[in-house]
């Protein structure tokens, strides 16, 4: 299946299930919201050297007014990269997935009757699994910021979740990961009432300790509903081989059309995203 046919067939099912014209009457209503969760790639690294960005901004990361961020005062805003600045605010945020990821989507959810993309920044660098755990601070400013999300209208489209590098370190960390990823979901879909959320975990790149091929074999072989992989492994690290160089955040993000294995990549996610339009409309 060609990827113009994926956007018409997601643009087609979409706009069908559109049921409630009253709900297309507010601009927040439809709002298709993103939470973006995870540690380091997730929060952006790209372009930081040293501890300080280059501020270079691809035109696939760039603004666009449809496009907004919860910030860290839970008030919606006009989304620019680093998306997470006031989040991980321990460290430098640079260019990440998830402003390439919006531009990606908006058109094809403006088609579908969404006329706004909400991204909720949560990650926060360094932060194993557990820390993510519910009962845990991360877990419940997750919780938290994604109601503030949906208290002005709008529905939950994904999570998007790229974490576990810190989970690389230790056996026992990484031989547990695929227990408690599948425990985090579960907790996430009850506490949010939102029995078959979508949830996209990105496939590591790279990783701190040695156990990063446990991890990936956990993220892989995940079996639940609605949960979508993608793989992030071969594409180009910062000279620390941990964090995503820009252009593969963009690469991340919206796929490269010249490479059989990202143009994979986007069908996949076109499919997931078709699955969770037409579920929540």
């Amino acid at each position: 299946m060609s990827l113009a046919l994926s956007f018409l067939l997601l643009m087609a099912i979409s706009h069908k299930s559109v049921s409630d014209p009253t709900a297309l009457n507010n601009s927040d209503s439809r709002k298709l919201i993103f939470i973006l969760a995870g540690q380091s790639n997730m929060a952006g690294r790209g372009g930081v050297y040293e501890n300080k960005w280059d501020h270079v901004v691809p035109i696939e990361s760039g603004p666009h007014q449809s496009i907004l961020r919860l910030n860290a005062a839970r008030v919606w805003e006009e989304a620019s990269e680093p998306l997470h600045a006031d989040i991980d605010v321990r460290r430098t945020c640079g260019v990440g997935p998830g402003m390439v990821f919006a531009n990606w989507v908006s058109e094809p959810a403006k088609q579908a009757g969404w006329g706004l993309i909400g991204l909720v920044p949560c990650a926060v660098g360094g932060t194993r699994i557990q820390e993510w755990a519910r009962g845990t601070v991360l877990y419940q400013q997750m919780i938290d910021r994604t109601k503030a999300a949906l208290a002005s209208g709008g529905k939950i489209g994904a999570v998007l979740w790229y974490q576990g590098e810190s989970d690389t370190v230790k056996y026992e960390d990484a031989y547990s990961y695929g227990a408690r990823l599948k425990k985090l979901i579960n907790d996430l879909r009850v506490d949010l009432n939102l029995p078959h959320l979508l949830f996209i975990q990105v496939g590591l790149a790279s990783g701190e300790g040695p156990y990063m091929k446990i991890v990936r074999k956990a993220q892989k072989e995940l079996i639940l509903p609605n949960v979508n992989y993608v793989d992030a492994l071969g594409l180009k690290l910062e000279s620390d081989h941990l964090h995503l160089t820009t252009q593969a955040q963009v690469q991340l993000g919206d796929g490269d059309s010249s490479q059989a294995s990202w143009n994979r990549t986007k069908l996949k996610l076109l499919h997931a995203l078709l699955l969770s339009l037409f579920s929540i409309l």
